[in-house]
């Protein structure tokens, strides 16, 4: 078989000079980008007479792996973390438990109040947190729980689930419209009653979309501020964004800032690794769904 050539296209140099300065905006946002993560990362291996001196990237006294093991463990960075990872994770699962068969029902079939209902949940997005949470916090301070620790980190959980339910299902039903018919049709042919065939069949074909749409919920509530702080009361509770900002204001009284900024890179490694390894999965979920 003859090997086939390979075409190169002509530049177009007048179109890429029309979007030169979209370029030049980008290259200086991501240089900026690199260079502020660069020197947090080497502040977080300095000591804070180094960073004061403006010599955090010089390394004189070498690197301080121990910043890490301080910030760990005697800056309660661990119980945030693992408070963070722990709302994340059970949050993220529920929603995709919770939203993936109502987008599949809002999508597929037609009755009474459909389209009211997905009215409900795009305006339900547009609603500000800050306007739900006074008449949030009497309701759950009336109830006497806000001292109890189960309670708190349960009422935590189900306010993220809810805040959340509204953007996943939106983002769901789109995957689940772009998916053909004919499946469910073969499956019904086959005798697959509608459940199992929700289950076994159409939300493994939703799956970049789950993917996706996972990602930014956990996200979201790996960086949630607010709620937490209102409700998140001892630091058995607290996520990291709240955890963190405690920490910074520590900094007038301990100093340590060298430890502050290990800790910074402790709560940013899991949203830069995710963003990492799953990339090519956010943009394809973002661009398209299952067309067919």
């Amino acid at each position: 078989m003859a090997r086939e050539k390979k075409v190169r296209q002509k530049v177009n140099w007048k179109k890429e000079l029309k979007m030169a300065p979209g370029y030049i905006i980008l290259v200086i946002w991501v240089l900026f980008t690199i260079a502020l993560l660069g020197w947090i990362i080497g502040a977080s291996f300095s000591t804070t007479a180094e960073i004061f001196k403006g010599n955090a990237l010089k390394f004189e006294s070498g690197l301080h792996f121990e910043n890490y093991a301080k910030a760990w463990s005697g800056g309660n960075v661990s119980t945030f973390f693992m408070n963070s990872l722990f709302y994340s994770t059970i949050c993220c699962v529920a929603l995709i438990l919770i939203c993936a068969p109502a987008a599949y029902v809002l999508s597929r079939f037609s009755f009474r109040f459909n389209k009211i209902i997905q009215s409900s949940f795009v305006s339900a997005m547009g609603v500000p947190v800050v306007m739900v949470i006074l008449p949030l916090f009497s309701l759950i301070a009336g109830m006497n729980i806000l001292n109890n620790t189960f309670f708190n980190r349960l009422t935590l959980i189900i306010l993220y689930i809810g805040i959340n339910v509204p953007y996943t299902t939106i983002f769901l039903l789109t995957f689940f419209s772009n998916i053909s018919r004919t499946y469910e049709e073969a499956a019904a042919i086959d005798g697959c009653p509608p459940t199992k065939t929700f289950w076994k069949i159409m939300l493994p074909m939703a799956q970049s979309g789950i993917v996706t749409v996972t990602i930014f919920n956990f996200i979201n509530i790996w960086n949630e501020y607010f709620l937490s702080l209102i409700f998140a009361n001892s630091d058995k509770l607290k996520p990291v964004a709240v955890g963190l900002y405690g920490m910074i204001n520590s900094m007038k009284y301990t100093g340590d800032w060298a430890g502050m900024f290990a800790s910074v890179v402790i709560v940013f490694l899991p949203t830069f690794i995710l963003y990492i390894f799953l990339s090519e999965k956010i943009i394809g979920g973002v661009t398209g769904g299952i067309k067919g």
